[in-house]
C-alpha cells in the first residue's frame, strides 16, 4: 500500500513574516490519519483552524492566504510546497501570528524542519487527485497573458515559463520542466528563493506588503543586477521558485496530483483559479489510491527514508 504520511515528533521554528515583518513562532505537530494539513492560529482567544481546500484561499496578492471568517494566515505556499515535496499528508501547523515565517525565502528550511521531525508512514492509503481531462485557465493583465493548465499524465510533471524582461533574469533559464520525485524535489526545487525588485519596494510597502523582505530571505535586484553578494544558488533559480510556489499552491487541493501542470507567467491567483476550475468539474478528475506501491506513478514511490 502507498501510505499516508505525517511527522514523528513536534518541531518548531521562529522567524519573521515576509509581508508583515512580525515575529512568528511556527510549530509543526504530527496528525492522525485523514486529518489533512490543518493550519491553526493559536494567538487568538479561541484558536481557529483552517483546513486545506481551494475555496479556503481568500487572497493571492504576492502570496497565498488562507482564511475563515475574519481569520487569515498568509504566505502558506512555501511550507505547503515542502509538504508536497516530502509526501506529508497529515500535519497540524500552529502559528502565533497572521503569517507563516519566510525563513530563507525558499522551501529548504521547511524541508529541514520536517525531515528533522522524522517522516512517519501511517496505516491508511494515500489519496491522489488524478486528472481525467485537460482543464485550463487564462487571464490577461497590463503585462500580457498568463495561463495554467492541468491534464492527464501518469505522474506529476511540471513545465513553467517566465518572462520578466530584466537583464539579470534574462541571463538565466526561463523555461523549466520537472518530473516530480521526492529526492529530485529536495535536490532541484526546494532551495530556490523568492525574488523581488528594488523599484517595487516602496509601492509594495505602501500596500502593507514586503515589510519583512531583505537579502536574507529573497533575491533582490536593482534595474540591472542581483544585489545579493552570494548571487544565485543555481542558474534556473527564478523559474524554479515559481515552480516551487506552484507545487505549494496546487497542494491546497488537499491531495497530491497525478497529472501534468504547465504554465506561462502564472502566479498564486491563476494557480488557485485552476484548482477551483478542476474542482468545479467532477468529470475532470477522480480520487484514487494504490493498494500496491508499485502501481503508483514512479515519482510518488518514496526513496526517502521514513519510519515503519
Amino acid at each position: 500500500m502507498l501510505s499516508q504520511r505525517t511527522i514523528r515528533s513536534t518541531n518548531r521554528a521562529v522567524g519573521v513574516g515576509l509581508h508583515s515583518s512580525e515575529r512568528v513562532e511556527l510549530t509543526l505537530h504530527p496528525a492522525a490519519v485523514d486529518t489533512g494539513i490543518v493550519f491553526r492560529r493559536v494567538d487568538l482567544p479561541m484558536p481557529v483552524s483552517i483546513a486545506l481546500q481551494p475555496d479556503a484561499v481568500v487572497d493571492t496578492r504576492m502570496a497565498t492566504t488562507l482564511g475563515v471568517g475574519d481569520v487569515k494566515i498568509h504566505t502558506v505556499e512555501h511550507l505547503l510546497s515542502a509538504c508536497a515535496g516530502l509526501g506529508i499528508d497529515n500535519l497540524l501547523v500552529d502559528v502565533d501570528a497572521e503569517e507563516i515565517p519566510i525563513l530563507d525565502g525558499s522551501a529548504s528550511s521547511f524541508v529541514y524542519l520536517l525531515q528533522s521531525s522524522g517522516l512517519q508512514d501511517q496505516p491508511a492509503p494515500r489519496r491522489f487527485i488524478r486528472m481525467r481531462k485537460p482543464v485550463e485557465v487564462r487571464t490577461h493583465d497590463r503585462d500580457g497573458d498568463k495561463w495554467a493548465r492541468l491534464e492527464p499524465y501518469d505522474g506529476f510533471r511540471l513545465h513553467f515559463a517566465i518572462e520578466f524582461d530584466h537583464p539579470a533574469i534574462d541571463q538565466t533559464a526561463q523555461d523549466y520542466a520537472f518530473d516530480f520525485s521526492m529526492t529530485a524535489y529536495v535536490r532541484e526545487i526546494a532551495r530556490a528563493r523568492t525574488f523581488g525588485f528594488m523599484r517595487d519596494v516602496d509601492a509594495l510597502r505602501e500596500r502593507g506588503l514586503a515589510q519583512g523582505g531583505s537579502m536574507e530571505n529573497a533575491i533582490v535586484m536593482d534595474e540591472s543586477r542581483i544585489l545579493n553578494q552570494e548571487g544565485l544558488r543555481f542558474d534556473a533559480e527564478f523559474v524554479k521558485h515559481k515552480m516551487l510556489d506552484a507545487i505549494g499552491d496546487l497542494y491546497v487541493a488537499g491531495h497530491p496530483i497525478i497529472g501534468a501542470y504547465s504554465a506561462y507567467r502564472s502566479g498564486h491567483a491563476v494557480n488557485n483559479a485552476l484548482l477551483r476550475a478542476v474542482m468545479a468539474d467532477p468529470d475532470a478528475f477522480e480520487v484514487v489510491s494504490f493498494a500496491h506501491a508499485e502501481d503508483a506513478p514512479i515519482g510518488y514511490r518514496s526513496t526517502l527514508k521514513v519510519a515503519a
